[in-house]
């Protein structure tokens, strides 16, 4: 759960590893990172996020030493890939269920996909600042709440959609069923508040990765 940075800074330090094939900053990477280090060098690579891609690797080896290597990402178009059997029985199966939340029961499965509103523009989710989802998000918080300002984590995954297209309530559960879902009001003086945002700046862009914890801006 490192991402580049702390890969490529952990493959200066561990030598005899040949390759690291990482994915918590969600980077795409198309070609490695040649990292050299003390006994020679290792490939640092991500494959983004959200099965987008597989890092598709091949070493050439001969007399127990990589001699060269082939790597891409192999883009995963969903929708011509047949289901696996099991897993779609298991998610009909959920889908297909009743559930009791806050007083009230409803089946999942209609429940998903009732239509909150048609989208007019672009929504994204893919960097830490200025996301389109994110900032929907927000503006949402903000207007339910009755708040000034509000914060939600720039987590740097998700599905996009394009303008014209139906938000699902499926839709907004992929942006927001998190495992750290709470919302909360509270109040802030202005010190507060930038001592949280450099907190996390600080977690974010700290200048030694080792040092950088998490990826929610």
């Amino acid at each position: 759960h490192n991402g580049m940075d702390v890969d490529s800074k952990m493959a200066i330090r561990v030598t005899g590893i040949d390759v690291i094939m990482g994915g918590h900053t969600h980077d795409a990477v198309p070609d490695p990172t040649v990292v050299k280090n003390a006994n020679g060098q290792t490939l640092v690579t991500n494959a983004g996020s959200n099965a987008k891609y597989l890092g598709v690797l091949d070493f050439d080896v001969r007399n127990g030493k990589v001699q060269d290597y082939k790597y891409h990402l192999l883009p995963v178009f969903s929708d011509f890939i047949e289901p696996d059997k099991e897993m779609q029985e298991y998610i009909d199966k959920l889908y297909s269920q009743e559930i009791t939340f806050e007083g009230k029961t409803f089946n999942v499965g209609e429940r998903t996909s009732d239509v909150l509103a048609t989208n007019d523009a672009l929504l994204y989710r893919r960097g830490n600042f200025t996301g389109t989802w994110d900032q929907l998000i927000c503006e949402a918080l903000i207007d339910v709440n009755d708040a000034q300002i509000s914060f939600s984590p720039g987590v740097r995954w998700g599905t996009s959609l394009i303008p014209g297209e139906p938000i699902t309530y499926d839709d907004m559960m992929t942006e927001v069923a998190l495992t750290y879902p709470n919302v909360t009001v509270n109040e802030f003086t202005g010190e507060q508040i930038k001592g949280i945002l450099e907190d996390v700046c600080d977690n974010i862009f700290n200048t030694d990765p080792y040092y950088q914890q998490g990826g929610d801006m």
